[in-house]
This record gives structure tokens, C-alpha cells and sequence, in this order.
């Protein structure tokens, strides 16, 4: 399932990219129908498709039950929660954008971009529900509602986007202990390895203090990570051979690029430079965790 949210959101994250190599990077004046047909065949193809593509390589082989819920909101020091915020997150932001430049208006491209990326993260939690191993997660569907609700917030009343929710990964030595759980080589684990991924609000103090002398691309960042979080239900865990892990949240302070804000005079490199914002590039860090604070030179 990560694989295909992974997959979509990049799918939508590079579309603009590809666009601008083709030179269609200006948002029309008014709505051009031959764009939001193009949009709205696009996405809907992505919808149909990965709901088929994700029925067949996954649910097909597991066991059904009827409609069931699943509480799980303890697990993965919510980690996994964070995923959702994020992926929803960037999901409606990125149809919504798409829809902003076929012309449709601004109000009705957040509305509909919204329910887009929010009805596609809905649809998977139906799946999870006739599914006998796991089941429809509320907690799940509150981080979807969250993430859409932060783009779309911050879209209706800032017309901007101030916090942007970013995402990083560095391998953990933890995946090795539980590769079947973890994952076993680097894709794996960037997916399922919550103990090397780190969430963060990357947040712009020149969109809230307009006097700032700061620069206009220039953002703190708060990240929040799990550290030895090897099983799901569990904040323990003891290997064969006696040895004891004891999982901890870690809380994060960094420094951060806004890549949309960086001048630019083609609209076509603004729009690439803007694709960079799903990712929190490396800084130092300040890291609390297990009640001790210490800081890291470089941290990704």
C-alpha cells in the first residue's frame, strides 16, 4: 500500500515538471475546458488505476471479511499517522495546483483538489476495512482529514502556503533486526523503516513578519522522528540473542529551504525549484530524545 501512495504522490508531484519542459507553466486566464479535461482524465486515470493495480498486487492475495474497524492509533509511536498527514498534504495540494492551471477558479480548484487527494486515501482505508488482517482505521482518516485541512486552511486564508510539511530519510540500523517487518533493502525500508524517516513542518517567518530581514526562502523546521521503534504494538523489543531496544520519540529543530520563494525570472524553473518542497534538505539539528538534547552537524 505505501508503495502505491508513494508511487501517486509522485506521480502528481512531477506532473508540473513535465508540463513545464513542454512549456505549459502559466495558469490560463480563464478556464480552458481542453486543460481540465486533460486534468480531470489524468487524475481520474491515476485514481482507477491504482485502486485496480493496488486490488490486484495486494488485496486479491489477502484474506475478506466483512466491514470492520481497526484501532491502531497507538502503534508506530504514530508514526504512520505522520505519512498520512503528509501524503494528504501533498496530494491536495498538487491536484489543486493542477486545477489552478486549467483556469478554474481558485476557490474551486482548493475544493476540488481536496476532495480528490482526500477521496483517493479514502477509498484505500475501504479497502483496509474488508480486509480480516487489518480494518478501517479512524485514526488513519483523521490524518488524511488533517493534511488535506492543512493545505487547503492555509490556501483559503493566506492565499500561501506558510508551513509546508516536508519529509526526510536516512537508513537506521534498526531494519536489519526485523527486515520482514522493516524492510529488506533500501525501498523497503524508506517505506516501512519509520526509524529512519523524520516528518517536518518547515515554517516561513517572512510570511507571518513581512519586515523580517530575513530571507524570503529562508525557514525553521520542527521534525518529529521515532528512534528503535522496531514493533508496531510494542515500545520494547528483545532479540534472540538477549539484547533490549527500548523505542523513543525524537523531537527536532532544524533550518530549511522554501524552494518556491527562491528568485527565479523563467516561470518554468520556478515551478521545477517548487517540486523540491516535498523534501527537507540536510542541516544541522537539534535533537531531543529520551529526555537529553544533542545536536548533529548534518542531519537528513
Amino acid at each position: 500500500m505505501k508503495k502505491l501512495l508513494f508511487s501517486t504522490f509522485l506521480i502528481l508531484n512531477i506532473t508540473p515538471v513535465i508540463w513545464s519542459q513542454h512549456r505549459f507553466f502559466t495558469s490560463a486566464d480563464s478556464l480552458n475546458k481542453k486543460r481540465f479535461t486533460f486534468v480531470s482524465i489524468g487524475l481520474g486515470s491515476t485514481w482507477a488505476g491504482g485502486m485496480i493495480g493496488l486490488h490486484e498486487i495486494w488485496y486479491k492475495n489477502i484474506e475478506k471479511s466483512s466491514f470492520q474497524t481497526f484501532n491502531d492509533g497507538s502503534n508506530w509511536l504514530q508514526m504512520d499517522k505522520m505519512g498520512h498527514f503528509y501524503t494528504n498534504y501533498h496530494l491536495a495540494m498538487n491536484a489543486s495546483e493542477l486545477y489552478q492551471w486549467t483556469g478554474l477558479s481558485r476557490n474551486k480548484s482548493i475544493a476540488l483538489g481536496s476532495s480528490i487527494g482526500f477521496g483517493f486515501q479514502t477509498t484505500l482505508e475501504l479497502f483496509d476495512g474488508f480486509s480480516a488482517e487489518w480494518g478501517f482505521s479512524w485514526y488513519d482518516m483523521l490524518g488524511n482529514t488533517l493534511g488535506t485541512g492543512a493545505y487547503a486552511i492555509q490556501e483559503i486564508a493566506w492565499k500561501e502556503q506558510r508551513i509546508l510539511p516536508k519529509f526526510s530519510y536516512s537508513p537506521s540500523p534498526f531494519a536489519d533486526l526485523r527486515p520482514e517487518v522493516l524492510g529488506s533493502n533500501f525501498t523497503e525500508q524508506l517505506l516501512k523503516d519509520y526509524n529512519g524517516q523524520t516528518y517536518w513542518l518547515s515554517i516561513n517567518p517572512s510570511t507571518f513578519f513581512k519586515h523580517s530581514k530575513l530571507p524570503k526562502w529562508a525557514c525553521f523546521s520542527i521534525g518529529y522522528s521515532a528512534n528503535a521503534k522496531i514493533k508496531g504494538d510494542a515500545d520494547s523489543f528483545v532479540t534472540p540473542d538477549g539484547t533490549s531496544y527500548f523505542a523513543q520519540r525524537e523531537w527536532l529543530l532544524s533550518l530549511d529551504i522554501d524552494f518556491s520563494r527562491i528568485p527565479a525570472k523563467r516561470p518554468w524553473v520556478k515551478m521545477v525549484l517548487k517540486q523540491f518542497n516535498a523534501l527537507k534538505i540536510p542541516f544541522p539539528a537539534l535533537i531531543l530524545s529520551d529526555g537529553k538534547l544533542y545536536g548533529r552537524p548534518f542531519y537528513f
